[in-house]
């Protein structure tokens, strides 16, 4: 068994992104993403949201009233994962890797990716368009989708989008990628000699 290093290198992270048989299939379901960030308290949180891949980062927007977009203005410095575990989602995704891989993907496993990324915040006037996409992709019903942006556009008078650009990806499928063991999980550092937390 082989262990694939996480790629680090944006450009690379990207085309992961964008062509990877796992992450695509898991973008196209309709699942919120884990979002971890540290509060301004010190403590580290994590939340659901929902978001879109917009080829360049994670992009989701919420009012600007919200605690995490004060937590993240302070503390930039995001973990990040999309999985899923069993039931009848879980197993029509794994029908759609095991086709994409040419190999199996046992029934008990999860499938996921997960990383690191830098939050940056732009101010918009009104209802976001992300926000109203990221919900069209979790509702799939045009209808609901419109009659819920009505209301919300006739109260929202800014919203904040947050972009989660990614700066480290691990997919693990448990066909051709695990979970590092301990031992190659170990640090990397920078040019200047300060260590950065691993992934997993």
């Amino acid at each position: 068994m082989t262990i694939e290093e996480a790629p680090v290198d944006y450009p690379e992270i990207v085309h992961l992104i964008d062509n990877d048989p796992v992450v695509q299939t898991l973008l196209e379901l309709p699942l919120p993403m884990r979002l971890a960030y540290l509060g301004l308290d010190g403590h580290p949180r994590s939340i659901p949201i929902t978001h879109l891949w917009d080829g360049k980062a994670f992009v989701f927007a919420t009012p600007t009233s919200t605690y995490k977009v004060r937590a993240l203005e302070a503390h930039p410095q995001v973990g990040f994962s999309l999985d899923i575990g069993p039931g009848r989602t879980a197993a029509e995704a794994r029908v759609k890797v095991s086709m994409k891989l040419g190999l199996p993907v046992a029934e008990f496993v999860p499938l996921g990716f997960l990383g690191r990324g830098i939050a940056s915040i732009e101010i918009v006037p009104g209802l976001a368009q992300v926000h109203v996409d990221a919900a069209r992709r979790m509702l799939a019903d045009d209808e609901k989708l419109e009659a819920w942006a009505a209301g919300e556009r006739q109260h929202v008078k800014e919203m904040a989008v947050i972009s989660i650009k990614p700066t480290h990806v691990r997919v693990i499928d448990f066909v051709t990628r695990f979970p590092p063991p301990a031992q190659l999980n170990h640090l990397a550092y920078t040019e200047g000699g300060q260590a950065a937390s691993p992934i997993g």
